[in-house]
């Protein structure tokens, strides 16, 4: 078991939406210090003064998608607070609901680079540490759209599957290994955080932040290998295996409503 208790735990995207409700469950469950990366250096210091009561709490301007600087925030975030002992990659974009055909050189690169690239270079500074002392834990948040194909999110689509591919190769390597140290990846559906505002679902409830961010926690708590959000998604997947695409794309594609679900996209407004 993985206990949240005096560990330093490391949350990236923090100070906003899941990450920011994790960062307060943390300090709730005796975390000995929360360290927070985010781009938003203002959502950075109201999270700070908010929770400051709670616990330690430090907090870092970041752009994760900047490999460089990554590498130098990581050295001043273990000077300055201690080893990481939970590293919890959260932070992520989705760019539009544009069809493929329509999507920049840029989209994609930022996409990619945020959700793919950046968990792969953070976990990298903190693991061979984590394995040194025999000890530690990362949660990668991935996404339900990294285990099924849906029109109008590919690049966000391909970014969560390869951060699903990633994240569950290390946790194989790691038991090869024979160490202690823990990978948990988590495939949760939309959440209602603002990030995928103007989604509509027919069949599965846009999630609930608050609900969501404790069924991370104790996954991460539990060492659960893999968590997809709700379970019942994972009856999709049965699905996908078993049914041939036309009639699996029609069912839920066109009468589930799966397909359409970002027609009518608008994200966090700026």
């Amino acid at each position: 078991m993985t206990k949240i208790k005096d560990c330093c735990v490391l949350i990236t995207g923090g100070a906003s939406g899941i990450g920011k409700i994790m960062g307060r469950i943390a300090l709730e469950r005796g975390a000995r210090c929360l360290v927070i990366w985010d781009i938003n250096e203002s959502n950075i210091n109201v999270v700070k003064s908010e929770y400051r009561k709670l616990g330690r709490v430090e907090g870092y301007k970041v752009d994760v998608a900047d490999s460089r600087q990554v590498e130098e925030i990581a050295r001043l975030t273990e000077r300055e607070c201690g080893v990481v002992d939970i590293l919890i990659n959260c932070a992520g974009i989705v760019a539009n609901n544009k069809t493929f055909d329509k999507q920049t050189v840029s989209d994609i690169e930022r996409t990619i680079n945020i959700n793919t690239i950046a968990p792969m270079v953070i976990a990298r500074q903190f693991l061979p540490g984590m394995i040194e002392r025999g000890k530690g834990h990362v949660c990668n948040i991935a996404s339900a759209a990294g285990m099924l194909s849906n029109p109008r999110m590919s690049v966000y689509a391909a970014s969560k599957w390869a951060v699903i591919g990633w994240s569950d190769s290390v946790r194989i390597e790691l038991k090869q290994m024979k160490s202690k140290v823990r990978f948990t990846t988590i495939a949760p559906y939309f959440i209602n955080t603002g990030m995928f505002d103007g989604v509509k679902s027919r069949i599965f409830p846009i999630l609930k932040p608050e609900p969501t961010s404790h069924k991370i926690m104790n996954a991460i708590e539990s060492n659960k290998n893999f968590k997809g959000i709700p379970f019942g998604f994972h009856f999709i997947r049965f699905c996908q295996a078993l049914l041939p695409t036309t009639i699996f794309d029609y069912i839920f594609g066109e009468v589930v409503g799966i397909f359409h679900a970002m027609d009518n996209f608008t994200g966090r407004k700026k």
